[in-house]
């Protein structure tokens, strides 16, 4: 992997992981549209721990206070990081039980198209749902709501940001509080799925590659800080939604390209 490859694939990254637009159906997408591959898992690894430290940048007042407030068996602290633990266990039981179905769907490139319309339609929902959201923290229940949207989000086309944020403001949460509640649970999937990883590249020696994946680790932090930062202003100002015109746009053309080229 060249130098520059490593900044293009950590930009992709940093923008795509966050911003409501779907990273894996864009993968798939491109694969299927440039006949590229996927990258070792030590690049992808490392990009997504890259992502993962963008998070802890930018919430790091929020972390730090949840993290002490825990130690010291401060309720409230408490109370948060049982929730986003409950909001995990959808995705670990989806990837437990339907595991292989779940790693077949990225094998057919129409899922994505479509997972990108339905991504569309989850955002839109945000222009009645934004402005009577109010709730600072979510409840029991919409905690395992908003887990069960993370786990639908692991279909290739179906954001993951998107999905948890626009079922959390249609469970009443506040904006900025349903952004800060979905971008912490990505801390503990992506920990998650890096440390799952660990042996395989550890197998894979990929060492000779330091220098390109610590440049692209650095663009998918400082993209991935950035498109955090595009991401709740949208949401904040109200224009959320208007991500869906990309998404519906990028979907249907995928598809209808896919609809000619089987033809």
């Amino acid at each position: 992997m060249s130098g520059l490859e490593a900044i293009a694939l950590g930009l992709i990254q940093g923008l795509s992981e966050f911003l409501p637009v779907s990273s894996s159906g864009h993968l798939v997408m491109l694969q299927a549209l440039l006949g590229l591959s996927l990258p070792g898992v030590a690049v992808e690894v490392t990009l997504h721990v890259a992502t993962l430290a963008s998070v802890l940048v930018v919430y790091r007042r929020r972390v730090t206070g949840l993290v002490t407030g825990a130690l010291c068996g401060r309720g409230d602290a408490l109370r948060y990081g049982m929730k986003l633990g409950l909001a995990t266990l959808p995705a670990v039981l989806a990837v437990l039980v339907a595991g292989d179905f779940l790693e077949a769907q990225f094998e057919a490139p129409g899922v994505a198209g479509v997972g990108l319309l339905v991504t569309g339609a989850m955002l839109w929902t945000t222009r009645g749902t934004v402005g009577r959201a109010r709730a600072e923290e979510p409840s029991w229940s919409a905690a395992l709501l908003i887990g069960c949207a993370q786990a639908f989000a692991i279909l290739p086309g179906i954001s993951r940001s998107g999905a948890t944020v626009a079922t959390a403001l249609a469970l009443g949460v506040a904006p900025a509080a349903a952004a800060e509640f979905s971008f912490l649970m990505s801390v503990i999937a992506i920990a998650g799925a890096a440390a799952r990883e660990l042996p395989a590249i550890a197998a894979s020696g990929a060492g000779s590659a330091l220098g390109p994946l610590c440049v692209g680790a650095v663009v998918a932090l400082v993209s991935g800080v950035a498109a955090i930062w595009l991401f709740v202003r949208l949401l904040r100002r109200q224009i959320f939604h208007a991500f869906a015109y990309y998404t519906w746009a990028a979907g249907a053309i995928f598809l209808l390209w896919l609809a000619l080229r089987g033809g």
